[in-house]
């Protein structure tokens, strides 16, 4: 399986990013992947990470979520995507080029007085190219291009992933429309690649496309703000990746906190096995403490499901209490650890996670995304408010947004070697004068305790 890295996005018309690219490619003497996201509140920055859970679920053919639709800007009908893949193994890098557009479409026939809509995706094309020695073996190619046909184009590549069967045409026009009332990917829709993998004798190409589905599966991960805000709501949401003898697995599953949980049973292996994993690294980021899961019970639901009923405890120098009392920042580190742990040591996992400084303490975070620059063989994008990062890592995992919609992200440049990107940020921030773009929108401090003062008369 082709090690896969996301190099570059592209976003146009969503959420307030009218216009955004930015490169996520890093110099080869370093062994992690690392991209942090910085600036104001409502520049952008929860757009990038919005735009790649888009993409988990549209590359791995699940329904498009309804709330996405209501993230195209309040300007535009739609909104426009365009990501860069690189897809390694020991042989080759393969490049593959994957773009969509997202619009609200409402459902037909709808009586209700409430309309009901759903998330559509459209104009999907990929193309792919290949290196071998660093020497190009295949020139970038539309390999599918579903904008100007009832199928897809080009009619040369049409052929080739169907073989030349004429009989599947009418079962390709109809996963076409299925996939887009579904609101679906048809490039990565299960309909579309079973005729694929059936009639497509290019190895190669039958390759990229079952990469691609299964990285966005099994590989790429996202940690939003809903996840966080699981917490709030006394739920935390554990995520796993685990790749051994008898055991595959890859996904989330919540855990109730406020009192005990109950889990299928099939998932408590897995369960146990991320917590045990969690607690390798755990005590060394807050002295002393670890967490367990206690198993209070088994019985059927019902649906004849075997359940377990659990609960989470921390134990910190032998002294044992249900996790809901500790702080939030504890559970936002439990919540993300495994992802961590997972970037450190794969190098095919990316991992997207907003406001990572969410409730963790900065020097910690600094030292936790040194560690993994230096050594972290994986793909990690974050956001974040927290600065401490700026001067524990090399400014080549740095990008900031402006306070230009038509062109959101940007790398600072005039940067030296001796420059504090911490500093060197604030003073952009206070002069702006060394990008070309502003990187924060200049607040008025008169203006503020004003408007403190004229809200306060309301309860005079």
């Amino acid at each position: 399986m082709r090690n896969v890295r996301i190099e570059n996005i592209s976003i146009t018309n969503f959420k307030n990013v009218k216009y955004g690219t930015i490169d996520l490619v890093t110099k080869k003497e370093f062994k992690g992947n690392i991209l942090g996201l910085y600036g104001q509140n409502g520049s952008g920055k929860t757009a990038l990470i919005d735009s790649i859970s888009l993409l988990k679920s549209i590359m791995s053919g699940q329904k498009v979520q309804n709330s996405f639709a209501d993230l195209v800007n309040i300007d535009s009908n739609n909104a426009s995507f365009e990501f860069r893949f690189s897809l390694t193994n020991d042989s080759d890098i393969a490049y593959a080029l994957y773009s969509f557009s997202l619009k609200k479409v409402y459902s037909d026939n709808d009586d209700s007085h409430i309309k009901n809509y759903f998330s559509a995706i459209y104009d999907e094309k990929l193309s792919i190219s290949r290196y071998v020695d660093n020497k190009n073996v295949l020139a970038k190619q539309l390999l599918i291009d579903t904008t100007n046909s009832e199928t897809f184009g080009p009619k040369t590549k049409y052929e080739l992933l169907l073989n030349n069967f004429k009989e599947t045409e009418i079962d390709v026009i109809v996963a076409k429309k299925l996939a887009y009332k579904s609101g679906r990917s048809f490039i990565f829709s299960n309909e579309l690649l079973k005729l694929v993998n059936e009639k497509c004798t290019d190895d190669f190409i039958l390759e990229i496309l079952n990469t691609l589905k299964q990285y966005a599966k099994t590989n790429l991960f996202i940690l939003s703000n809903k996840s966080s805000a699981l917490i709030n709501f006394d739920t935390l949401p554990i995520f796993f990746r685990i790749e051994e003898k008898g055991l595959n697995a890859a996904g989330a599953i919540g855990i109730p906190i406020e009192s005990y949980g109950m889990i299928p049973y099939s998932t408590l292996k897995i369960v146990e096995k991320v917590i045990s994993n969690m607690n390798i690294v755990l005590p060394q980021l807050v002295p002393g403490l670890i967490i367990s899961l206690k198993n209070l019970g088994e019985e059927i639901n019902a649906n004849g499901q075997k359940i377990v009923k659990v609960q989470l405890f921390s134990n910190k120098n032998s002294k044992e209490i249900p996790l809901k009392y500790e702080s939030d920042g504890i559970k936002k580190i439990v919540t993300m650890l495994q992802l961590l742990i997972v970037i450190y040591n794969n190098s095919s996992v990316t991992v997207a996670i907003d406001e990572l400084d969410s409730g963790v303490f900065e020097y910690l975070l600094g030292e936790i995304l040194r560690i993994i620059s230096d050594n972290g063989k994986g793909q990690l994008i974050f956001t974040s408010h927290n600065l401490r990062p700026l001067e524990t890592l090399n400014k080549a995992f740095v990008a900031f947004t402006t306070t230009n919609p038509q062109n959101r992200y940007i790398r600072f440049i005039n940067l030296k070697p001796k420059n504090n990107l911490r500093d060197y940020y604030y003073r952009d921030i206070i002069l702006g004068e060394e990008q070309a773009e502003d990187v924060y929108e200049k607040t008025n401090n008169r203006m503020i305790s004003f408007a403190f003062k004229e809200a306060g008369k309301i309860n005079e």
